[in-house]
């Protein structure tokens, strides 16, 4: 047979095998990307809320700060203990329990609407602090069952769909829950997105397993997504070995490359606390907007994040396919989004509304071109580590959610004005930049020394 012939064969073969093959790994991408939503627009409740409840509060600028990083404290801190129960228990599981808890929890944030004054703010406070706490394991998880379920060359736009989500959210659930405010009062904005989380809940057991065990799936998909490179096993490789944790996160962080992929990854998610906080205050207050106009207005922004979020995987992964090393694949999308991000600052220069919200959503667009962290986490992550990995990172990364929202605040209060806050976004736009393109080098993935 000659070469040619032997190549058409091939390839009619490789054809008739992809005909072959389930596509269970879609409905899992879909189902990260329906948990993400949620995720996202239980975090940005309080933003839609804040107008109306700052008024019936009584709460100052700098108030409303703390407030607002009520989230980011537990959700920080409990990123490592996150990732380390990824590592040690069934990733599944321990998915949907946080799915079930954090939306029971905001639900109860309903309930603040009965009390008054300073026990109404601790309370609040201390429900902000439990959502967080129990949304910690979440990213962590995508990341793993990324890792697990798809191959290289997909990886890139499966992050990138599921990371995108935080702009659907928006773009879904900001018009829904203004109107809930406008409508019927802010606390009943809680009490609706907590039941639809406890339902999702119910919901992901049924149909999400690791690609090892997946009923739905046939052995040619699981043949083409383990040759790859995925790594199959959702639930890692490191039990037994939790000992060796402290030491795991001491060899993580002497790492260059991941060192500079975290704190490139705290400066792009303080765009993401902007928008998820002050926003819709800064267009009520600074813009003259109405909440409801505010909601109405906040899609378009987050509409061309979620395409700009979708199109960056679609870059990366066509990059690779291209021939592009994985680290030009990735590092391309990252760095030119976050260039464009830096538009935002073009708002303190225009005045009509129209523009400043055409601004914020160029500006969200190349972030959510550039919103390839979690696609950057499943390339480097140590098999046996993925859940620690990815607990640091997103530590890293929503360090912002508690250092953004206060940092406003005092810029805000101190000048009067919210064009300090834009140009400090920006600049950590450029931040981000300087680190992949100076500190991160070569993407690959991390071999730990042995213990």
């Amino acid at each position: 047979m000659s070469a040619s012939s032997s190549g058409a064969t091939s390839t009619l073969l490789d054809a008739a095998d992809a005909g072959r093959r389930t596509r269970v790994r879609f409905l899992i991408v879909a189902m990260l990307f329906a948990a993400t939503t949620i995720n996202y627009a239980d975090r940005a409740t309080i933003s839609i809320a804040g107008p109306d409840m700052a008024k019936e509060l009584g709460l100052s600028p700098v108030q409303m700060g703390y407030v607002f990083s009520a989230f980011a404290w537990s959700y920080v801190l409990a990123q490592i203990p996150g990732g380390w129960l990824l590592d040690r228990y069934s990733v599944k599981w321990v998915y949907a329990a946080a799915v079930a808890l954090w939306s029971g929890f905001t639900l109860l944030q309903g309930a603040v609407g009965f009390f008054t004054g300073l026990t109404a703010v601790v309370l609040l406070f201390a429900l902000r602090l439990a959502v967080g706490l129990t949304e910690a394991p979440v990213f962590p998880a995508n990341a793993r069952i990324v890792a697990a379920w798809f191959p290289t060359r997909e990886r890139g736009m499966a992050s990138a769909f599921f990371n995108s989500a935080q702009y659907f959210a928006t773009v879904l659930f900001t018009p829904l829950m203004a109107w809930i405010v406008h409508n019927f009062g802010w606390h009943h904005v809680f009490t609706s997105m907590g039941l639809l989380g406890i339902v999702f809940a119910v919901l992901w057991l049924r149909v999400v397993d690791s690609p090892k065990n997946h009923p739905s799936m046939n052995q040619a998909e699981r043949d083409y997504i383990e040759a790859g490179g995925a790594l199959l096993d959702m639930d890692g490789q490191s039990r037994g070995r939790q000992g060796d944790a402290g030491r795991t996160l001491r060899q993580l962080l002497a790492n260059r490359m991941l060192l500079g992929i975290y704190v490139g990854q705290y400066c792009i998610t303080v765009l993401t606390y902007f928008f998820l906080t002050w926003f819709p205050v800064y267009l009520v207050k600074e813009r003259g907007l109405s909440i409801l106009q505010a909601g109405f207005a906040a899609v378009l922004p987050a509409l061309c994040g979620f395409i700009g979020g979708i199109l960056g995987g679609v870059i990366s992964d066509m990059l690779l396919r291209r021939g592009f090393s994985l680290t030009a694949a990735r590092k391309i999308p990252i760095v030119g989004g976050m260039l464009l991000s830096m538009s935002i600052i073009g708002c303190n220069y225009v005045q009509a509304d129209a523009l400043v919200v055409g601004l914020m959503a160029l500006a969200f667009f190349g972030k959510g071109i550039g919103a390839l962290g979690w696609a950057v986490v499943a390339d480097t992550s140590p098999r046996e580590s993925g859940g620690l990995s990815g607990g640091l990172f997103n530590t890293f990364g929503n360090t912002a959610g508690i250092t953004t929202p206060i940092a406003i605040g005092y810029i805000v209060q101190s000048t009067g004005s919210f064009n300090g806050a834009l140009v400090f976004v920006g600049l950590n736009a450029l931040v981000a930049c300087f680190c992949y393109l100076v500190v991160v080098g070569e993407i690959r993935r991390v071999e730990l020394k042995p213990h």
